[in-house]
């Protein structure tokens, strides 16, 4: 799991927009999910958008089999953090905890979702469960 820019303030920062559930809390919610099935789950935040491209390229030494991604700030600015994830090509899943449709039209539009095998948002924390149990579908069935 990759979190983008301001994640690391969840559970207080806009609570209105982001619930307040905090990072911590999902993590730990989606490592026991993965456990359960016998996967490991692994969080990653970055408020510096190298630091997010660097884990992307390790991924694929890791062979990583997906990544689970909220981009945040960057999903309408990275065209950088979207090579990353092409350069690798390990699927992934984008998303965010508000609806990106129903906000500010300069948010209503990702440099991500061309490429995910799926995109979740506005169904809060919930979504990264959502897409947790997308993948470990996708990974019994390959």
């Amino acid at each position: 799991m990759l979190h983008g820019p301001n994640l690391n303030l969840l559970g207080t920062r806009e609570p209105e927009i982001y619930g307040h559930t905090t990072l911590t809390d999902v993590h730990q919610a989606m490592e026991a999910r993965g456990r359960a099935d016998g996967v490991l789950v692994e969080s990653f935040q970055s408020n510096h958008e190298g630091q997010l491209i660097d884990r992307i390229q390790a991924a694929a030494a890791e062979d990583v089999r997906f990544i689970i991604i909220n981009p945040a700030g960057y999903t309408h600015t990275s065209v950088a953090l979207r090579d990353a994830l092409a350069a690798v090509a390990i699927p992934y899943v984008e998303v965010h905890l508000s609806n990106i449709h129903a906000r500010e039209p300069f948010r209503q539009h990702s440099y991500f979702s061309d490429r995910a095998a799926g995109v979740i948002c506005g169904l809060g924390a919930y979504g990264y469960i959502a897409a947790l149990e997308f993948t470990l579908s996708r990974l019994r069935d390959h």
